[in-house]
């Protein structure tokens, strides 16, 4: 792509994403004569049209998909390397984009977002809530500067570096106003989840895929009687009294006292939550400096009841959680 120049690649996306040349160039404020010559040069210079031009429908061929995901890329690192040069001195002002799973923007992130907000009151903070694997792909291509997710990572994703900040057990919530989940005795084991109507999470979130997965290993297939919610939604649920749910204890230890806690007797369920960033780009200035109070707050044990913190273990993975 040596003749191709970044202003065709900005022009391209905004095609692609608008699916109209003239909305496009709105988005990109240029001239849409402007925009249709820059497009036109960009497919002479790959030597392959990128999209298919049709009276009010235009659609991507299958060159300009493979260029979309590399343009995106390219730009999400270029809007990278321009805030790091904005940044000033002591961090004054900048930004970071932190990913999140739903239940760590409710857990562990408010107090340390309040601690860096403390140290770096002009550092912008852009949360992006989402499953594990959707923010894996969006760390991918270069959307997020650090992502809190759960591993293990599966295979078949990008290299990411990863720091395991803690290991948190799982818990069953039920209604308050509900009997005691039954053949709990202070404890409930994965078997007696069989008999117990649950409430699930959507496809994507790993403390589904955890939740089912350890049933299976049991010999037994869960019982759902709603299941597709976020978070809120699930807790929301599980208070109307539709069933149990197994979530993280430091979501439950916030969930207040319409909701009864039952830990799952040992070996139960945990789960690991790592910080995660792309392993062949560096995070921003202020990215690090985010990274250190993440993980600072993690050692301390501040993560509100969450479970044992592990050491520093670094690594490279490839994939995502839910």
């Amino acid at each position: 792509m040596r003749g191709v120049h970044f202003q065709q690649l900005l022009y391209f996306v905004a095609v692609a994403e608008t699916r109209h040349f003239t909305r496009a160039a709105e988005r990109v404020h240029v001239a849409q004569p402007s925009l249709s010559q820059q497009i036109r040069a960009l497919e002479r210079e790959l030597g392959a049209d990128l999209f298919m031009r049709a009276r009010g429908n235009i659609t991507l061929t299958d060159a300009g998909e493979a260029l979309l995901p590399l343009a995106r890329r390219i730009l999400a690192d270029a809007d990278t390397a321009r805030h790091e040069v904005q940044e000033l001195a002591q961090l004054r002002r900048g930004r970071v984009r932190l990913g999140a799973t739903p239940s760590l923007c409710t857990g562990l992130l408010p107090e340390v977002l309040r601690a860096f907000h403390g140290l770096h009151p002009g550092i912008r903070l852009l949360i992006d809530e989402g499953g594990s694997h959707d923010l894996v792909r969006r760390l991918a291509r270069g959307a997020l500067d650090l992502a809190l997710i759960v591993l293990p990572l599966p295979p078949g994703s990008p290299a990411l570096t990863t720091v395991e900040l803690l290991h948190e057990d799982l818990v069953v919530v039920s209604a308050a106003s509900a009997p005691p989940p039954a053949g709990s005795r202070g404890a409930l084991r994965i078997p007696d989840l069989r008999d117990q109507p649950l409430v699930m999470f959507r496809h994507g979130y790993d403390l589904r895929e955890l939740t089912v997965n350890a049933c299976r290993a049991e010999g037994f297939e869960p019982s759902f009687t709603v299941e597709g919610g976020e978070m809120d939604a699930v807790l929301g649920f599980v208070r109307a009294g539709l069933g149990c749910a197994v979530v993280p204890r430091m979501v439950a230890a916030r969930s207040g006292r319409d909701l009864r806690v039952t830990p799952l007797a040992r070996p139960g369920l945990r789960r690991t939550v790592a910080l995660a960033h792309r392993t062949d780009v560096a995070p921003p200035r202020a990215a690090r400096e985010l990274r250190s109070v993440l993980l600072e707050t993690a050692r301390g044990g501040h993560g509100g009841g969450a479970g044992d913190v592990t050491g520093d273990g670094t690594g490279d993975g490839a994939g995502a959680g839910g």
